[in-house]
């Protein structure tokens, strides 16, 4: 069963150097790159107040609420952890006794304090996105116990979310349009499958403590499948929607980035425990340049005039 964290021997005193691991830094680009796709997405002129609620945004997006997710998944993942990765802050001991959960607190208290300044809608979405990160680690919820809806959640809040708010923000504190509204969940989607692919490197671990993410539901081909046909599948859908408001060119880009995706996932199908990684690392970057494409791509859509831009 492992080593539990309590354990391990903890330091006399916090380390700095383990709280900025357990924020996770690189797990910051994919909600801020969101939030800017969404932003870019609404077609604003960037006066200097937009460009400063810009900054808010991404600053919110990124170093707040998906650093305070990362906390609260540590916390409540501790004894997982204990098996599959023991050398993580928590388990380790590097952050001893109760630190991990008042450092989620603490964080997602601040996450609401700095959403203050972009107004209702931004505080409503991060309200929203509190309650999953929650939700997703936590009991009596604990999303992530089944693959399909934990890794649902986490797409819907990194990008859909994400991508919404930045839109929204720009647009005057307003749901935006449709078509905004369209990629932000499609794009939502695709990262379901980008949340599997984290899950191959945990399969033991979460077998053992009865976590049912889709590697250990399907086993790693079927969900290597999964992951592959979802990620694909919501960027078709994209190209399509493109070439219907008359965007034939971003939609080819956006084709061509998923046939470099398609011909990495066909090596990763082949071995997908083993590949998992690699294909995060160079095909992941593929499908959010297409996001950011796509982004450019509607910024002028006749069907968003009817929206006041100001």
């Amino acid at each position: 069963m492992g080593v539990s964290y309590t354990e391990q021997a903890a330091p006399s005193r916090l380390d700095p150097r383990a709280v900025l691991t357990l924020l996770k830094p690189v797990t910051w680009f994919p909600p801020m790159w969101a939030f800017t796709c969404g932003a870019i997405s609404a077609g604003v002129p960037l006066s200097s107040e937009r460009l400063w609620t810009l900054a808010l945004g991404i600053g919110l997006t990124g170093p707040l609420v998906c650093a305070s997710s990362q906390a609260v998944n540590d916390w409540f993942d501790r004894h997982v952890d204990a098996i599959n990765e023991p050398n993580r802050p928590i388990p380790s001991g590097r952050i001893p006794g109760q630190w991990g959960l008042i450092i989620a607190v603490f964080w997602s208290v601040l996450c609401v304090v700095w959403a203050l300044p972009l107004g209702a809608f931004g505080l409503a979405a991060v309200a929203v996105a509190l309650a999953f990160s929650w939700g997703y680690s936590a009991p009596p919820f604990r999303f992530k116990r089944n693959g399909w809806v934990g890794n649902a959640a986490v797409g819907f809040t990194y990008e859909g979310l994400a991508w919404t708010t930045g839109a929204g923000i720009m647009l005057g504190n307003v749901l935006p349009p449709a078509p905004l509204l369209l990629l932000a969940v499609l794009y939502s989607i695709g990262a379901h499958g980008i949340m599997t692919l984290n899950d191959f490197k945990s399969i033991e671990g979460d077998r053992t403590m009865g976590v049912n993410s889709l590697p250990v539901l399907l086993g790693p081909h079927g969900a290597a499948r999964v992951a592959a046909g979802v990620m694909l599948a919501a960027q078709v859908v994209v190209i399509g929607l493109l070439v219907a408001w008359g965007r034939p060119g971003y939609a080819t880009a956006i084709g061509v980035l998923a046939a470099i995706q398609a011909g990495l996932m066909g090596w990763f199908l082949g071995q997908p425990v083993e590949r998992a990684l690699y294909l995060s690392a160079f095909g992941v970057p593929f499908y959010v340049s297409g996001m950011m494409v796509s982004a450019f791509a509607v910024r002028t859509l006749p069907l968003l005039d009817t929206v006041v831009r100001g």
